[in-house]
């Protein structure tokens, strides 16, 4: 899974960095869900929220044939993961739990990432994705963590233009990690940030269990 170039001195952000750019190749499958963004206020059509209940649904049967389970952490999309994931019956035997820790602060006080990390890059940048994933699976005691981080907009912030999202999933094979730069309106970035984080878990639940 790639990431995209990152330009740091220290080492550790290097290894992290390396570990997630050299692991499972599901970008281009997380990133696509086929919808086209809709201009504020227009009517969405169904396509785009079949593909996430699909994923969700998928995401859930997986993990209960694995006998696995998984927890969230949220910057940018607010919760709306967890939602997804827990509006599939019997999500309740698989779904531990979720953190939104939409407050930069709250990233390292809840789920521990670096706060080092954070001073250097912010938090809309692909280690802090990871660093949430793995946060999230070790405070809530899942077999998988799912983060995203990024910009829904309207405009730029943190340097970054509105669109880019990083997300993440950690489980047992290690991490994995994908870039996305989303077009659309606010909706349009947080509706695709979960899409394409429930395809990278069900790429990973697929990978390690089938």
């Amino acid at each position: 899974m790639t990431t995209g170039p990152v330009e740091d001195g220290a080492a550790s952000d290097r290894a992290a960095s390396d570990r997630a750019a050299s692991s499972r190749a599901a970008s281009s499958r997380a990133a696509g869900d086929g919808a086209a963004p809709a201009k504020d206020g227009a009517p969405r059509d169904g396509t785009a929220g079949d593909r996430t209940c699909q994923l969700a649904r998928e995401a859930i049967e997986l993990l209960t044939t694995a006998g696995q389970t998984v927890a969230v952490a949220e910057s940018l999309t607010g919760g709306l993961l967890a939602a997804a994931l827990t509006s599939v019956a019997g999500a309740s035997v698989v779904v531990r739990g979720g953190v939104v820790a939409y407050a930069t602060e709250l990233k390292t006080a809840l789920l521990g990432v670096p706060a080092g990390l954070l001073a250097r890059h912010g938090p809309v940048h692909p280690q802090v994705a990871v660093a949430m994933a793995t946060g999230v699976r070790q405070r809530l005691g899942a077999t998988y963590g799912a983060a995203t981080t990024g910009v829904a907009g309207p405009g730029p912030a943190e340097g970054k233009p509105q669109g880019t999202v990083f997300i993440a999933v950690d489980g047992p094979s290690g991490p994995a990690s994908a870039a996305l730069q989303l077009a659309g309106d606010r909706r349009d970035v947080r509706e695709g940030s979960v899409r394409a984080v429930l395809s990278l878990l069900v790429s990973a639940l697929r990978e390690d269990y089938s």
